[in-house]
């Protein structure tokens, strides 16, 4: 039945460890992953609770297919209250620590509480104990990597970790897993260093066997692959280019948000994109890509590994960063590049190494930047908050000094590490702060796709595109072409996708998938797998449920229909160049129709009906 039907609760405060049976009628209504971890974490936690307190919790989820043969099974979650929104916050990584942890028999850990002093969580199989982390506090990822792996001497040891800024109280901290992958938004990592945990090292060598019909599923599976490499998207473009094939498209398309969304083409787009990262470099003649790579179980393999020029100024005296690493996806390239006015190439791929290094979301650290060069540029903070450095829209040097501040928590870099929202609040200017429920926005501009403007208003984990990835048929044309300046129909494409994208990440499937599947293609597979009937119409329901239940959560943790919104920069200034010249996001238009499909209150609050017909918990 796919579920390994077994909790491991862990409670760091007096260092106790349980074992629990999985609550199955749950995973009836909420399947796994974030739908059932989410379902858990509602039914214990207060949503008013401090997020960085001991009573916030933190749970590591697998969906059923987790694990198993289905392609891209390799996904976990981490659901908790986040300390960068006060919303709910679930962040989804890839890599192997996954099946890893579904393969030693774990549906799912819950940690509550706060250990005395630093540890982690050891697990092999059925065996799982707190070991004293004092000798790892204070060191990056890739160093407690290194000595964990020495200290149990097995290679397949699959570890996650928090760097030095998720200890010193970075709000935007990830937790970092198989070195450089990463349940990365929201602050996931600051709430698992503020309880002490350093890391969690898993070896499973189990298995995943309790399939309900593995003949029907390997059909399903095989079915399925075959879907996935006929496909444009995931058959050509995400294994050639990665995420980042979107880089030059999203820019032609005048909604590539540019120095801190001021405006929405940058002219070094193509300096800094997938098609860049395989020509050969000028000064030594290769390549800024190195190869792609796949997480467990994945047929696409859109992950890139790069490395970096040993003559660039950022690494030059710095021979630990002369071998491959975790390489730019889309996202980091964008927020850390046209978002800074940055156009060096591996200028960008050494600040993402100390991302993945030392554990923090690129998305938002250069999303914070940013805002941080218009504060300097309104001069509200000066040279003698940088201590001399010059902050400048373009400035390679200036980005990179930013990073090395943070990762050090050292004197502005302690700034850096609070986000944008509270940066700009602290220094006078919250207009310049490009962010939804206190997150930074990812790399597409709602005044060029509208849709992601509301999807953006409307997140419940903060401005995401992960949410509802309108993209997909406004830019890509799947499953059907939309029009990305208009408003008409997009409240009715958000919720599909909301929907649907809440089912896929209670699964254990990557979403990227979904370039190429439906709900059809997936049913088949979980139907195969799990207890129960799975239908198309139960999961885009089960979605739906889940929705409901964030939202619920959120609105219970005192945030208002006034959250929904976008910044001013985005609703009164428009696009100043392409396609979308002239236009503001159009969320007054959609965000009325919003609240009215989804059955909700006009001012965003659920009402009696909503709550029975999804069996929503109290």
């Amino acid at each position: 039945m796919a579920w390994t039907q077994k909790i491991l609760r862990v409670n760091l405060s007096d260092g106790s460890i349980k074992v629990e049976p999985l609550n199955m009628e749950w995973a009836d209504q909420y399947l796994g992953q974030r739908g059932l971890a989410t379902r858990y974490f509602i039914e214990e936690v207060d949503p008013k609770v401090d997020p960085l307190s001991p009573e916030n919790k933190m749970i590591m989820a697998t969906g059923p297919l987790t694990g198993t043969m289905a392609s891209t099974g390799g996904r976990y979650s981490v659901i908790t209250k986040g300390p960068l929104t006060g919303a709910i916050a679930c962040s989804n990584s890839g890599g192997f620590i996954g099946a890893e942890m579904k393969m030693a028999g774990w549906d799912m850990i819950i940690f509550e509480g706060k250990s005395p002093s630093p540890v982690y969580l050891y697990i092999e199989n059925d065996k799982a104990e707190l070991l004293p982390a004092d000798d790892l506090w204070g060191k990056t990822v890739w160093e407690a990597d290194e000595m964990l792996h020495k200290k149990h001497q097995d290679p397949q040891l699959r570890i996650a970790c928090v760097g030095r800024p998720a200890e010193a109280g970075c709000l935007y901290a990830g937790i970092i897993n198989d070195l450089h992958r990463a349940a990365g938004r929201s602050g996931v990592g600051t709430v698992m260093a503020s309880k002490n945990l350093k890391a969690v090292a898993v070896r499973g060598t189990k298995g995943v066997g309790n399939i309900k019909d593995p003949a029907r599923f390997m059909q399903a599976t095989q079915e399925a692959k075959a879907v996935l490499a006929e496909n444009a998207v995931t058959g050509e473009g995400l294994p050639a280019y990665g995420t980042q094939v979107l880089m030059n498209i999203v820019n032609e398309i005048g909604a590539l948000p540019t120095r801190n969304m001021r405006e929405v083409q940058f002219e070094g787009a193509h300096s800094v994109s997938g098609e860049a990262m395989h020509e050969p470099r000028k000064s030594d003649g290769k390549p800024n890509l190195t190869t792609n790579a796949a997480c467990f179980g994945c047929t696409i393999a859109c992950g890139r590994i790069s490395t970096i020029d040993q003559g660039h100024f950022s690494v030059e005296n710095k021979p630990e960063y002369w071998g491959s690493s975790g390489g730019l996806e889309y996202e980091a390239a964008w927020a850390l590049g046209p978002n800074t006015g940055v156009d060096d190439l591996d200028a960008l791929t050494y600040v993402n190494f100390l991302c993945n290094e030392d554990g923090f979301d690129p998305i938002t650290f250069g999303a914070t930047f940013s805002a941080a060069i218009d504060l300097f540029d309104s001069g509200a903070i000066t040279t003698e908050h940088t201590g001399g450095m010059e902050l400048i829209f373009g400035s390679a040097e200036a980005l990179v000094w930013a990073v090395e501040a943070l990762c050090k928590g050292e004197g502005f870099g302690k700034d850096l590490g609070l986000g944008s929202k509270r940066l700009c609040e602290k220094y006078g200017h919250p207009e310049f702060s490009m962010t939804v429920k206190g997150q930074e926005f990812p790399a597409y501009d709602p005044r060029g796709i509208q849709g992601m403007g509301l999807a953006y208003a409307t997140s419940n984990r903060g401005a995401c595109h992960l949410r509802g990835y309108t993209v997909a048929s406004e830019v890509l044309g799947i499953p059907e072409k939309t029009d990305p300046l208009v408003t008409d129909g997009k409240p009715e494409l958000v919720i599909a996708f909301q929907d649907a994208t809440a089912a896929v990440d209670s699964s254990g499937l990557c979403l990227f998938t979904t370039f190429a599947w439906t709900l059809d293609n997936i049913a088949p597979q979980i139907d195969a797998a799990c207890e129960g009937e799975w239908s198309v119409e139960k999961l885009a329901e089960l979605g739906e449920r889940v929705w409901n239940m964030e939202r619920d959560f959120n609105l219970k943790a005192g945030l208002t229909a006034a959250d929904d919104t976008l910044p001013k920069r985005l609703l009164k200034d428009a696009a100043n160049v392409g396609p979308a010249k002239g236009k503001v996001a159009g969320l007054d238009v959609m965000l009325p129709k919003y609240y009215e499909l989804r059955g909700w209150t006009n001012d965003g609050q659920l009402t009696d009906d909503v709550r029975s017909r999804l069996s929503l918990p109290a």
